[in-house]
């Protein structure tokens, strides 16, 4: 594609770069979301704008309405960054009808660079950061539960010295980046010395803690899925090295120490509003088991107004549970109390908040008002 002196450029071959660029002229342009490799999904964006100072960018990503999940697109801004630490929102709309399903972003940058994705990016390199502070913090042990596809270290940080096994866990689809930004405010409390939640809670528990279920997806720019395709979550039941070695190392980890209580957590395109999923429908399902799971959900929701029980995912009739989702599997195998989390990429019209929406601060945030929340239910088991 030949360059105009005036047009912008557009770059995505980076660390969870994702886009790809169809035409541009001046400071417009149209592009279209690749899928993820070996996959039908596709949903995830990032991508760098360079030469655009005090211009108006007026950016179209066509094809939409054959994306993983359409419902994700009304209502929704995309975010926009130029100095990558702060992710803010730019002003966004979504037309069915225009080019397959057409987001139109609109954005005036102060500087020659700014970053667009789906939500806050948060990178392997920081990824690894967060590995090296966590695992030099006193009384954190390492551990790297196995290798992925790509060849890259399966990281786990495990803490505490009790009898509870907790397993804390996150990204298996790598598009849902809030979930590891809810990692980095979880690792931050429960390292923190000082913080008295965190000192109830290691004398209570053992902690297992994978902050980056899916590296390799992570890296690649997928939204959903690993270097070979596969959804994490839909291989909980039957495992493999050669298809889904991620589950499979954290699944032997978990048969090695058992669970006692255990959070999977995510994102979801569509619901603006973040919410637990639970177990119902497993085959061994006991009420006590169940009640424990609802006990947990009033505590969260009681604790913090960024999270509700209004909205959500239907429950599963008895039997009807889908063992190769972790909470599910999780629940079935271990007797466990185990969990779904979902954070949302969109703001919450109930209490917008404009200039970020759902960020990585409040899921940070959030995290905090989770590892409390299970302080307040281990001291009523």
């Amino acid at each position: 594609m030949k360059q105009k002196v005036n047009d912008i450029r557009i770059d995505a071959q980076f660390d969870s770069g994702n886009i790809e660029v169809l035409e541009v002229e001046g400071a417009s342009a149209k592009l279209a979301i690749p899928r993820d490799h070996m996959s039908e999904f596709r949903q995830w964006f990032h991508f760098r704008v360079a030469g655009a100072k005090g211009r108006e960018l007026v950016l179209t990503i066509t094809g939409l309405n054959d994306s993983a999940y359409p419902g994700g697109w009304p209502d929704y801004d995309a975010v926009v960054s130029e100095d990558r630490e702060y992710w803010g929102r730019a002003r966004s709309s979504f037309d069915k009808d225009a080019e397959g399903g057409a987001l139109t972003i609109r954005y005036r940058p102060r500087g020659d660079i700014a970053f667009f994705a789906y939500f806050a990016p948060y990178s392997m390199e920081r990824h690894h950061d967060l590995i090296a502070e966590a695992a030099g913090a006193e009384g954190v042990d390492y551990r790297c539960l196995g290798t992925t596809l790509d060849g890259q270290p399966l990281d786990c940080l495990e803490l505490g010295e009790g009898d509870k096994q907790v397993w804390l866990y996150a990204r298996q689809h790598p598009g849902e980046s809030m979930a590891e930004w809810w990692m980095e405010g979880a690792l931050e409390v429960l390292t923190d010395p000082a913080d008295p939640v965190a000192m109830a809670l290691r004398r209570l528990c053992r902690f297992h803690v994978v902050p980056n279920c899916n590296p390799d997806g992570s890296r690649r720019g997928h939204l959903r899925t690993n270097a070979v395709g596969a959804n994490l979550n839909r291989e909980w039941h039957e495992p493999t090295p050669e298809r889904s070695p991620e589950v499979l190392a954290i699944r032997n980890a978990m048969d090695e120490t058992g669970v006692d209580f255990a959070m999977d957590v995510h994102g979801d395109e569509a619901i603006p509003v973040a919410f637990l999923a639970g177990f119902e429908g497993i085959p061994s399902w006991q009420d006590e088991q169940g009640e424990g799971f609802y006990r947990y959900q009033r505590i969260l929701a009681r604790r913090t107004p960024d999270f509700q029980t209004e909205q959500g995912y239907t429950r599963a009739k008895h039997g009807g549970a889908n063992l190769s989702m972790s909470t599910n599997q999780v629940a079935e195998r271990f007797g466990a109390v185990a969990m779904t989390l979902e954070m949302p990429f969109k703001d919450n019209p109930a209490a917008p908040e404009p200039a970020q929406g759902w960020s990585p601060e409040r899921s940070k945030l959030l995290a905090r008002d989770c590892l409390a929340a299970l302080l307040e239910w281990l001291g009523e088991s």
